[in-house]
């Protein structure tokens, strides 16, 4: 009775199966709850930058998850569990105490932290700052950068040094407000620097101050700009009024340029590096100070400075080089204007005594030889031979000395042409052996089995070296024999240690010619061979003097185997032991299809053809009387009807069908023969009635040949005429009814 009183006073509590539900459910959501706010921490963690405490929030998050874990395991406990359940239990709890007091400390210390406003904007002034002087070098950087074009620009403006400083101080007193600026330029001597450019005072009082003052070392030991004392001699520009206290001053050097390779006007002779000093000084009784930009600006502003006055004084030495270039120009212009004019007359006035000094020879040596054709004493015939001798000598004269200066005026050209080689030594053997065989000397010719037939070249000019070179081993040869020699030179034996000037290049298209006369006359001193190529030297010996002769023929002949580029020389023992001449010609090889059509050239052999012409009519017109006496003379003793003329009107009208040959003077002056010859021709209109027009000449240059050529004139003969030259010629005309002597 008693039990069941007591267990209906008992109080409504839930049962112990109930209540160990609602715990089981509470720890299971507690965990789960646990579980996700280390998620949520992980998360701010990771999408925040600033934060300054992420370790504290990584140990507030494992307290979390600790804690978590501990309701987790505590939902195994409401039942019957194990020991080890116990054991895992007890584990977790004192992790989570530990986690949990260690997050509880540093709390403490974390949150007066992040609640203090003054750490706070300690940080952002920090920052601020930074971010102030940042800005503020970017600010000066671009204001010195701005005004260094500024200065540049109004620097380089002009290449003018004295505008270029005077620019500068302006422009630095503007920008910076200057009181004062001045520059200090070097002296001539070095030993001082000398005020030469100010910004306030007009005219600069130019006083100097040495150069080896402590100051002045120190700016020019700096490439900054150094602050000097205002009370230092370069300093002390203007006198201070009143009580007034010196504004800061600073100076910088100003490299000069090394003027060692210029010589520039009232500027020091320098061959060291130099400098100027340039002096700037802030307003008087200010508190204003130099800045670091301002002194950068100073620093870039005495370089751009350096590189104008360099540039200015390059200028101005090159248009001082320009001008005495421009001087020299006009010096050389002069000179060769009066060059020009020399060469003009000398060709003029060797053009007018070419004619006038062959005119006054054709009559002398035409006559001689029709005077020795006539019955004369044993003693005049020696004076005709004299005299034929003598003028002939003189002719010879003439062509050497009108050659040698178309030689030296370079109006010389060679007349190249295909030619029979072996006919022109051959030519000059028959030319060579009347006067050797005076002389009772043997000539011997040995043509080497190589040597070409024919050549191509300037068959005059080698004539007329070989005629020169052999001519001379005759006329210094008393007795004994001259040997003359031809062959093609091999490669091997081109080069002469003689001639370092001679490099003869090997080809298919042309060959070297080796001419070697030998004599055994007097011989030559070796010591004096040298210059026998000299125009007008001869060797000493008695037999070269006794000889005769211009000391031109060598002379021409080096010039004429310089245009055949080639080389010549002379060897010799010594007196009485006989000379060797031999020189070397390039000659060019014909091709074959032309070597079989050769032209014909004709040539002028002594006694060759008809001795009398009797009854062929010829007409000579000459203007000069004495000159149309002689040739008229020269034929008529030929057996010719010769008619005279001595005007181009007159021989228009006396001109025939009859008449078989025509001699026309073709330089005489104010008359164009070329165009009378012309005339001529037209005159007749078949080809049998015109008569061979022959051209009398004294001008030996090569205009006067191609000119004859051109209007159709059958042969051009070079005055002065002898009986025996005129015989040749008529002879060699009426055969071939061309002829064109060799100028």
């Amino acid at each position: 009775m008693t039990m069941e009183i007591c267990n209906c006073i008992e109080p409504q509590w839930p049962a112990d199966e109930l209540l160990m539900k609602y715990q089981y459910i509470s720890d299971f959501f507690i965990a789960i709850a646990y579980f996700s706010i280390p998620l949520e921490l992980i998360y701010f963690v990771k999408k925040s930058a600033v934060f300054p405490y992420r370790w504290v929030l990584v140990q507030f998050g494992a307290f979390i998850v600790l804690c978590g874990a501990t309701h987790l395991i505590n939902l195994w406990t409401f039942t019957i569990h194990s020991r080890t359940v116990a054991i895992v239990m007890t584990t977790a709890k004192v992790l989570t105490a530990v986690v949990s007091c260690a997050t509880a400390l540093m709390l403490v210390h974390i949150i007066p932290d992040l609640l203090s406003v003054k750490t706070r904007e300690l940080f952002l002034k920090n920052k601020a700052a930074e971010l102030d002087r940042e800005m503020g070098l970017i600010r000066t950087q671009e204001e010195t950068g701005r005004h260094v074009r500024m200065l540049t620009h109004e620097i380089r403006s002009t290449l003018d040094r004295h505008t270029i400083l005077k620019t500068t101080l302006v422009e630095l007193g503007r920008t910076l407000a200057l009181e004062e600026c001045a520059l200090w330029m070097p002296t001539r001597t070095g030993l001082e620097l000398q005020l030469s450019y100010t910004l306030r005072q007009q005219n600069p009082v130019g006083y100097t101050v040495p150069i080896h003052l402590p100051v002045i070392n120190q700016v020019f030991s700096s490439n900054r700009a150094v602050k000097i004392s205002p009370n230092c001699p370069v300093a002390r520009i203007r006198p201070l009024a009143g009580i007034y206290m010196p504004g800061e001053v600073v100076a910088v050097r100003v490299p000069l340029l090394h003027l060692s390779n210029f010589q520039i006007n009232d500027w020091p002779e320098l061959s060291t590096k130099r400098y100027a000093l340039m002096v700037l000084i802030l307003p008087s009784d200010s508190a204003r100070q130099w800045h670091v930009h301002e002194l950068e600006l100073v620093e870039v502003v005495a370089d751009q400075v350096a590189v104008a006055l360099s540039h200015a004084a390059i200028l101005e030495e090159s248009m001082r080089a320009r001008d005495l270039l421009m001087e020299q120009n006009v010096a050389l212009d002069l000179a060769r204007r009066e060059a020009e004019t020399a060469i003009r007359a000398r060709n003029d006035f060797l053009a007018v005594m070419n004619h006038e000094m062959r005119t006054p020879m054709h009559a002398i040596i035409a006559l001689s030889s029709l005077l020795q054709e006539t019955e004369l004493t044993p003693e005049q015939r020696l004076m005709v031979e004299t005299i034929l001798k003598s003028s002939n000598l003189l002719a010879t004269l003439i062509n050497d000395v009108l050659d040698l200066s178309r030689l030296e005026d370079g109006s010389l050209q060679l007349d190249i042409g295909t030619f029979n080689l072996h006919s022109v030594f051959k030519e000059v053997l028959n030319l060579i052996k009347p006067v050797a065989s005076v002389k009772k000397l043997s000539v011997t010719l040995n043509l080497a089995q190589d040597l070409p037939v024919h050549a191509v070249g300037d068959e005059k000019r080698l004539m007329q070296t070989m005629l020169n070179v052999v001519g001379n081993a005759v006329k210094f040869s008393k007795e004994g024999s001259i040997s003359i020699i031809a062959f093609v030179a091999k490669s091997e034996s081109l080069r002469d240690s003689r001639a370092p000037d001679f490099f003869p290049v090997p080809s298919d298209n042309h060959f070297y010619l080796r001419v070697q006369v030998k004599d055994s006359g007097s011989g030559i001193n070796p010591q004096e061979i040298p210059k026998l190529f000299t125009k007008f030297s001869q060797s000493q010996s008695s037999a070269t003097r006794n000889s005769g002769g211009s000391g031109l023929g060598l002379a021409i002949c080096k010039r004429f185997v310089n245009l055949m580029e080639g080389h010549i020389w002379l060897e010799s023992d010594g007196l009485a032991k006989g000379c060797t001449a031999t020189f070397i010609v390039k000659l060019g090889i014909p091709e074959r299809s032309n070597e079989s059509k050769l032209p014909f050239t004709p040539k002028v052999p002594a006694n060759h053809g008809q001795t009398n012409f009797p009854g062929l009519k010829v007409l000579v017109m000459d203007d000069n009387g004495v000159s149309r006496t002689v040739t008229k003379g020269l034929l008529e003793h030929l057996g010719c009807d010769v008619s005279t003329v001595s005007s181009s009107e007159e021989c228009l009208h006396v001109v025939s069908h009859e008449h078989q040959v025509v001699f026309l003077d073709v330089c005489m002056p104010g008359i164009d023969g070329f165009e009378l010859a012309v005339t001529i021709r037209e005159k007749f209109a078949k080809r049998h009635e015109k008569p061979l027009i022959v051209a009398l000449t004294g001008n030996t240059d090569k205009v006067t040949k191609e000119n004859c050529m051109r209007v159709g004139i059958n042969g051009v003969i070079l005055k002065p005429i002898s009986v025996d030259k005129m015989r040749s010629i008529l002879s060699e005309l009426l055969e071939h009814r061309v002829l064109y002597e060799a100028l």
